[in-house]
């Protein structure tokens, strides 16, 4: 799978939402909050999402309190969101499932 680092625009982006669950286009980066059972779930999420962010080599914000995450995406050396914040978005949301 070829992924590019080009900036999407406004209008690309919100056509890609249609594609992922939950997920929004705030503050110029795209947003997600995950909850999960407990602690110990959301951290095995992140491990999980770790796992799959380094083979990607593109790295999320993301928050943990308790069994709440909230991640946003953004391609920093872009200026914005790019092909593989929605990469990352779709195997995070894959995680959970696992």
């Amino acid at each position: 799978m070829k992924l590019s680092r080009a900036r999407l625009t406004d209008d690309e982006i919100r056509q890609r939402l249609g594609q992922l669950d939950g997920w929004h286009f705030q503050g110029g980066k795209l947003h997600k909050d995950y909850q999960f059972r407990d602690f110990a779930q959301a951290f095995a999420w992140m491990t999980r999402v770790a796992e799959q962010a380094e083979a990607l080599d593109h790295h999320p914000e993301w928050f943990n309190v308790y069994r709440d995450v909230r991640v946003d995406l953004a391609t920093h050396d872009a200026g914005g969101v790019t092909e593989y914040d929605f990469e990352l978005a779709r195997r995070m949301d894959a995680a959970v499932q696992s």
